[in-house]
């Protein structure tokens, strides 16, 4: 019996030994775009960015392994330790890194500044290219930028131009339910209206235009048109813009809603 013991502890020395060199080898030698897949498909886990740390050791200049060890931290809220990381990657390769920098600064930072300064710096090193930073048009994020910084008439050029570029049955709709908002700020709201309706030609369950539509008539003198659009706003309220790790700029909420349908009826 000693003897089958013995022979089951040297067994299971062998396999674990062998299980342990096929890890190791897996983790610090197998082919680095292997491993780069691996723990860009298993972000955040410990494995994960330990495979990334030994990318990084042993390829200082893969920009990716920094950018995709970021995420992580960026998604978490950890800005300071995934700037960090982002920085690296961008200075090393600025033309895969520049568009998801300013997306994320001007998203998750509201840092509209250093957002346009990473998009004009990608332009001017894509000139022939439509950049499109996190899916998103350049011109759209950069019109997101100065509406932001409350400078209306450069949004405005900024959303246009974005129109043209992608065509505007193709386009994001957000792009003329921001234009509504500039004309709107500009006191322009027969203008405004006119924006607000080229979203909904595109998509007519888009609350943010009816919103806008109604607040305009507001301004207007026409209540009962404010009451009219107000309610299709209500009635909408579940298409509108919205995402679990952001908040839009132009993102509005049912309670504002709400308070807004009572407002016309004081």
């Amino acid at each position: 019996m000693k003897k089958f013991f013995k022979i089951f502890k040297i067994i299971l020395t062998i396999v674990f030994t062998c299980y342990s060199i096929v890890i190791i080898y897996f983790i610090a030698l197998s082919p680095k775009d292997k491993r780069f897949k691996f723990a860009e498909h298993y972000q955040g886990i410990y494995l994960s960015q330990t495979m990334f740390d030994i990318l990084i050791w042993q390829y200082p200049t893969y920009s990716d392994a920094y950018f995709e060890k970021s995420v992580i931290f960026n998604k978490t809220g950890a800005y300071e330790k995934g700037s960090l990381l982002l920085d690296k990657a961008v200075e090393i390769d600025p033309k895969a890194h520049l568009g998801y920098r300013g997306w994320l600064v001007l998203r998750k930072l509201r840092s509209y500044d250093n957002a346009l300064q990473d998009f004009d710096r990608l332009d001017s090193l894509t000139p022939t290219v439509a950049d499109a930073p996190w899916g998103e048009g350049i011109d759209f994020l950069r019109g997101e930028c100065y509406f932001g910084k409350k400078n209306y008439q450069k949004a405005i050029e900024m959303f246009n131009r974005n129109i043209q570029n992608q065509k505007e049955d193709w386009v994001d709709i957000q792009s003329f339910v921001y234009l509504g908002l500039c004309e709107y700020e500009l006191g322009n709201f027969e203008k405004a209206i006119s924006e607000f309706r080229r979203a909904l030609n595109q998509y007519e369950h888009t609350p943010e235009s009816y919103f806008g539509i109604a607040r305009a008539y507001q301004k207007l003198g026409e209540i009962e048109k404010a009451k009219e659009y107000i309610l299709k706003a209500e009635e909408n309220i579940s298409f509108k813009r919205d995402d679990v790790y952001n908040e839009y700029l132009n993102e509005i909420y049912l309670s504002e809603v709400l308070e807004f349908k009572q407002s016309l009826s004081e």
